[in-house]
């Protein structure tokens, strides 16, 4: 069935988003777990290999070779490009902090998508939406702390993840107007997937012990997985009703991380993640709003 041809149900696309943001979360603590041993290039590999193989098996018999076609070959790239980008700052930012801190700073993109809409698009930006976006860098500001003891150059990491994961977003809502989700979806594993494939020979092991070879097999289905039911959500939903349940990813992660690593925010740390859900699902609902047709 086409994404066109699935039924509207906002229950339905919050449902399959919970679920989606609940794989994300088990992706992030399983890379955190993983990369201790195995090497970053390699599990970034293999996160995208997978999802290109499995995307290509489900696609390709039921669609054929139309989902190859697409309006914007270059922006196809350049979005496959900022993704693996994204993952790999993702990657090595696991590996210096904490999952729940890191995916709330993560969640300030739809914030700095504000910023991107003003200064490329020339869209107007209410006082409202500024004194959220200001909101969301203060909450980023007391989990990364800088100037604290704890503080280190390597927690800026995220930021950089923010800046590309929102260009990306921006060029997804692009071809989004031109291309099919499934066959972004496939460009996009692909593409990850040849890119990462340059330096594997160099990075390879033989890893010792099975159970890392299942946690990257657990990394490929988890994100597979949820971008299947991220672009299942979207088609049944519309994304200013969705957004405000992407947060749900915060809650995941603070249990993956305490459940995996015995890990619990401290206060000024839990005060920085409320402050950051707050105002992207404040955004998200003045979205809403502002969608709504006036009587």
């Amino acid at each position: 069935m086409s994404s066109a041809a699935l039924p509207a149900s906002p229950l339905g696309g919050i449902a399959l988003v919970l679920c989606a943001v609940a794989c994300f979360a088990v992706l992030d603590t399983t890379t955190k777990a993983v990369t201790v041993t195995v090497p970053l290039l390699m599990g970034l590999w293999f996160r995208y290999a997978f999802q290109a193989v499995a995307t290509t098996a489900i696609v390709l018999p039921r669609q054929g070779l139309k989902m190859l076609r697409t309006a914007h070959p270059r922006f196809q790239l350049l979005r496959g490009v900022l993704l693996l980008t994204s993952s790999l700052l993702a990657f090595l930012s696991l590996r210096t902090m904490p999952v729940g801190e890191f995916t709330a700073i993560v969640m300030i993109t739809p914030l700095v998508i504000t910023l991107l809409a003003a200064r490329t698009l020339g869209e107007r930006v209410s006082p409202q939406r500024w004194a959220l976006v200001v909101g969301g860098f203060v909450g980023t500001m007391v989990i990364i702390r800088p100037g604290g003891e704890a503080f280190d150059w390597r927690l800026l990491l995220p930021l950089a993840l923010v800046a590309t994961n929102a260009w990306f977003q921006v060029l997804t809502s692009k071809l989004a107007r031109t291309d099919a989700p499934l066959t972004t979806h496939l460009y996009t594993g692909w593409i990850g997937t040849l890119a990462a494939s340059i330096p594997l020979p160099f990075v390879w092991v033989d890893l010792p012990d099975w159970r890392l070879w299942a946690g990257l097999l657990l990394m490929g289905v988890m994100a597979t997985v949820g971008h299947f039911l991220l672009i299942l959500g979207y088609s049944r939903a519309p994304a200013a009703v969705l957004t405000p349940y992407l947060y749900g990813q915060i809650g995941f992660a603070m249990i993956g991380g305490w459940l995996v690593f015995a890990h619990v925010p401290d206060g000024w740390s839990l005060l920085g993640m409320a402050l950051v859900a707050v105002c992207g699902a404040l955004g998200a609902w003045m979205t809403l709003r502002e969608s709504r047709p006036r009587p």
